[in-house]
């Protein structure tokens, strides 16, 4: 299995391109994705740990 590997740093710019690109905040960004996430969670049955 691959380790993960990411720097912070790059996500912070990434977030902050996309925010300009999209013509947002880098707040509006986050909390549009925090909340498609919660979605997904939700309709995935809210459990936290998938089931394998």
């Amino acid at each position: 299995m691959r380790a993960l590997h990411f720097c912070s740093m790059k996500i912070t710019e990434d977030v902050g391109r996309y925010a300009a690109e999209q013509k947002l905040s880098e707040d509006e960004v986050l909390h549009a994705d925090l909340e498609q996430k919660a979605c997904e969670l939700t309709e995935s049955g809210a459990e936290i740990y998938a089931k394998t």
